[in-house]
């Protein structure tokens, strides 16, 4: 059986800018460091897989100007497939402006181009998808795509990651569909109406994915760690103490690090030991893809 992991999804470059302060309606503030790097829910999730030796095959869409060009150009650098990568005529490349203060983001998205990835897109991409070993996919497309997409792979038995972030809620069919999902505490409590600020709460929210069908669900909880189900087995693990840097990507660096490691076979524990060290290095430097790390540097790591 392939190996191959499939991403369907956003492909945005990140306009980074660090602040002392956020911004108030009508305020000015100066900021202090300024960068752009690839991004994109999307994007991002397939180069974490794809850095750690995954064969990646990414789909979705970007704009032609020069941040597609350089979006593509950076997914070819990480050994990404493109070419079920759609550029779209006179429609610009999604963005992302992202404010940083004390290590941590707030995010606003213009989708651009992602919003043209369309239901017949996929439809043509189904002989694509029906040889891969797992779909992933985030809701930073059109949301009748994702459910396409999804539609596809359960026709072919191929599993499903859905990483639900943006978040909305979803309805018992589409949940019902979902073999893997992976929302943190904000994403979990749009979707189940439960709150979830504490080890214990997200406990508490995996009944409630389970019960709609989902069969393997994974809560992120930021540096708390990580709440999980293991058949019946309610399992919390927690994640390395490290200085955070910059928290950009460090939920998608753990989802693509979690597709790579069942695509491999692993078990759920030994599946999320790797994701929760991704997501760990992810938070130690700046930026999105930039931040993303190798399996060389999960080794050194662990060595340590």
């Amino acid at each position: 059986m392939s190996k191959r992991i499939i991403v369907a999804g956003s492909l945005n470059m990140d306009l980074v800018v660090h602040t002392p302060k956020v911004p108030a309606l009508g305020e000015t503030v100066l900021g202090t460091e300024f960068m752009t790097a690839p991004g994109g829910k999307g994007a991002n999730q397939a180069v974490a897989a794809a850095r750690l030796g995954g064969d990646v095959k990414m789909i979705g869409c970007v704009g032609d100007d020069i941040f597609g060009k350089d979006l593509i150009g950076n997914l070819l650098a990480n050994n990404i497939n493109v070419e079920d990568l759609n550029v779209i005529e006179g429609v610009s490349t999604g963005i992302a402006v992202i404010t940083i203060k004390d290590g941590n983001n707030s995010i606003i998205v213009s989708p651009g181009a992602n919003s043209k990835l369309s239901v017949e897109m996929l439809s043509d991409l189904e002989e694509v998808i029906k040889e891969s070993s797992i779909l992933v996919v985030q809701f930073e497309i059109p949301l009748g795509t994702v459910c396409k997409a999804i539609e596809i792979a359960k026709k072919h038995h191929v599993p499903v990651l859905v990483n639900p972030a943006p978040a909305v809620k979803l309805s018992d069919e589409f949940l019902s569909n979902i073999d893997i999902i992976t929302p943190n505490e904000s994403e979990c409590e749009i979707i189940t109406g439960l709150t979830v600020d504490s080890i214990e709460h997200a406990k508490a929210a995996i009944p409630y994915f389970i019960h709609k069908g989902v069969k393997q669900v994974v809560i992120t909880l930021g540096s708390k760690g990580v709440v999980y189900n293991k058949g019946g087995e309610i399992i919390h693990k927690p994640v390395p103490e490290v200085k955070v840097i910059d928290t950009t990507a460090a939920g998608d660096s753990f989802t693509g690090a979690l597709a790579y490691a069942l695509c491999e076979g692993e078990d759920i524990d030994s599946a999320i030991d790797l994701a929760n060290i991704v997501g760990t290095l992810t938070v130690m430097k700046k930026g999105a893809q930039t931040s993303l790390p190798y399996m060389s540097d999960i080794v050194d790591f662990r060595n340590k």
